[in-house]
């Protein structure tokens, strides 16, 4: 007997989701508490002598997708093949850790587990250059969702994405623990509404109740006071998303514009990049992102001066180094080790996860990553 009002859906695949069960493969997705285990049930809700047993909300739901329905309080029900139901209950009570390998034996570097990791922090480019879908989303997460953490929309692609699947797309990320970036799009909005306050905040509030859980405020392309930016930081905190700054030395950066482009733009130094970075942490931004461009991408040759004097400079769980190219996110872990944090492509995950987890790498960094832990 039920005695509250139970939520749930008509449609398996949405209570999968809450249930954290892959159909298909037939296993759970999540390890919940010790102990705890995810039983799906079917119910055969009749509604007796006018006597209503649940009721069909979807029409007003906020989520119509889901064909939430509420089953009412003190709703009485038969649970039928209890014995099948028990062997399943222990079975389920003895399922391998959803991250448990065939090959656990091995040794391998430790790295903190999400969702309480604060460094080692993996970052990956959804849509963009490539379309990334749902389904493949999903998928995705469901293999490697152990070693991505957060997902950005690069290029303000989500603003012409489907409100539904939109949400859709994010629900699926939280579902595997990752957080949702809106990368720099506020550069577009700060530019066409000539920084408006009433647009920024409708443009946050928005974002806000998509669901998105941080937003990246950077400027490549645009100068702004570093008092206005600090303001911007806290407007956003305000809003219940987390600002994340994006800063670099490289004017015009975000582009992809070509070395000559940006050597004729020309750069600034580190200290320029590291005060400003101090002023948005003290503002209270939640991470810094270091703009690859003029450092890493498209130039002749690396700045790692600039990468030294940040590391050296900046709290290495406050700095994430965009990465997207397999040499430079190589060479961050092999000069910073297995818990920097980087922004790479949805691409890569596979091949960043086993250098930070040690097991395989090029001539400078096979057997090489290695790390401590008490």
């Amino acid at each position: 007997m039920t005695n509250t009002f139970l939520s749930t859906s008509k449609l398996p695949e949405i209570a999968d989701i809450f249930a954290s069960y892959d159909r298909t493969d037939q296993k759970l997705t999540q390890e919940g508490k010790e102990g705890e285990v995810s039983i799906g049930c079917t119910f055969i809700i009749k509604n007796i002598n006018g006597h209503r047993r649940a009721l069909d909300i979807s029409g007003i739901s906020e989520y119509p997708y889901e064909e939430e329905y509420i089953e009412m309080f003190t709703s009485r029900y038969c649970v039928q093949y209890s014995i099948p139901l028990l062997f399943s209950i222990r079975s389920l009570s003895h399922h391998l850790p959803e991250h448990s390998t065939a090959f656990s034996f091995l040794p391998t570097n430790k790295l903190p587990s999400k969702p309480d990791r604060k460094k080692g922090i993996t970052e990956i480019r959804g849509p963009y250059y490539a379309p990334v879908t749902r389904t493949y989303l999903n998928e995705l997460l469901q293999d490697w969702g152990e070693y991505v953490d957060g997902i950005k929309f690069a290029g303000g692609s989500f603003s012409l994405m489907p409100e539904k699947r939109l949400r859709e797309m994010i629900d699926i990320a939280h579902k595997h623990q990752c957080y949702v970036s809106t990368g720099g799009y506020i550069e577009r909005v700060l530019s066409s509404s000539a920084g408006d306050k009433q647009i920024i905040k409708q443009y946050l509030k928005t974002c806000k109740d998509l669901g998105f859980d941080v937003l990246e405020i950077s400027s490549g392309f645009l100068s702004i006071p570093a008092d206005d930016w600090t303001e911007l930081v806290k407007l956003v905190n305000s809003y219940g998303l987390k600002a994340k700054t994006e800063v670099g030395i490289q004017w015009g950066a975000g582009g992809d514009a070509s070395i000559k482009e940006l050597e004729n733009a020309g750069t600034r130094d580190s200290k320029w990049l590291i005060d400003r970075a101090k002023k948005f942490l003290d503002a209270g931004a939640h991470m810094i992102m270091i703009e690859s461009e003029g450092i890493t991408e498209n130039v002749k040759s690396w700045r790692t001066d600039i990468i030294s004097a940040i590391t050296s400079n900046l709290p290495q769980d406050k700095i994430m180094f965009e990465a997207a190219d397999p040499q430079v996110f190589a060479y961050h872990i092999q000069n910073n080790g297995a818990h920097a944090n980087l922004f790479i492509d949805h691409s890569q995950i596979v091949q960043l996860a086993c250098l930070r987890k040690g097991i395989w790498g090029t001539n400078k960094t096979f057997g090489r990553i290695v790390t401590f832990q008490n």
